[in-house]
């Protein structure tokens, strides 16, 4: 087999592989809009299909791991390949912890309906919060598809947004068991929600993460903001 043959079937595993991953992601934000969906109108259908579609996730993943080990083992990648491989790799585990994060709050969202928990709580004001995690995501994945890193950059400094979402939410639910103390279960309940809904921000600036490492080589989880900058000089 020619080099020329050997690097032009390689190209094409790793294009494929990367493909899948987007596929992956794909999915996982049609989960999210569900999320979205039973927040706004509170909607068990929603959450079902939510529950559902967990399934098809969990494949994702372990078919895109399967064959990037199949990759490594007969290509072993060096250099930006092999880090690619990384990447995706780091990038398939955080899109099956949205995943998991999704359907977390469905389940949260499907008991919150099912004990008939007081209306006067606002549990539809948390569409708004998923929706900006779910816009981190698509960003998120976007920038992986063109491995770009100023874009990856910019997804990691606006998670500061959803977390003072979740601040300002946090705090709104504190004011509402103070008040009354009935809905003390019901707002401790909500708050596990917003939680899990900040947390798919925090999955969103990892998989950003990983486009700075394929693209730069550099690790910059846990590195500052100025850490950050001076990687991308």
């Amino acid at each position: 087999m020619s080099d020329k043959h050997f690097s032009t079937q390689f190209e094409s595993e790793l294009a494929h592989v990367t493909a899948r991953v987007l596929e992956m992601g794909g999915v996982v934000e049609s989960q999210l809009r569900q999320c979205i969906h039973a927040l706004h109108h509170l909607s068990t259908e929603s959450t079902g299909q939510v529950l559902e579609i967990e399934k098809k996730v969990n494949m994702f993943e372990l078919e895109i791991d399967h064959e990037i080990i199949s990759i490594m083992s007969r290509r072993q990648p060096t250099a930006r390949d092999l880090r690619l491989l990384i990447g995706i790799s780091r990038v398939i585990t955080n899109l099956e912890r949205a995943g998991d994060k999704s359907t977390r709050i469905a389940r949260m969202v499907d008991k919150f309906i099912q004990s008939g928990a007081p209306r006067v709580l606002p549990v539809k004001s948390l569409g708004a919060s998923a929706q900006l995690a779910a816009s981190q995501i698509h960003r998120a994945l976007d920038a992986f598809a063109r491995l770009d890193v100023q874009e990856a950059l910019a997804v990691i400094n606006d998670d500061d947004q959803l977390d003072s979402e979740y601040e300002a939410y946090f705090r709104q639910i504190s004011t509402y068991m103070m008040e009354d103390s009935r809905l003390i279960g019901s707002s401790i309940h909500l708050m596990f929600l917003a939680k899990a809904i900040e947390r798919i921000g925090d999955l969103a600036k990892n998989i950003a993460e990983a486009t700075i490492y394929v693209v730069k080589g550099a690790d910059v989880r846990h590195s500052t903001d100025e850490e950050r900058r001076s990687v991308l000089q």
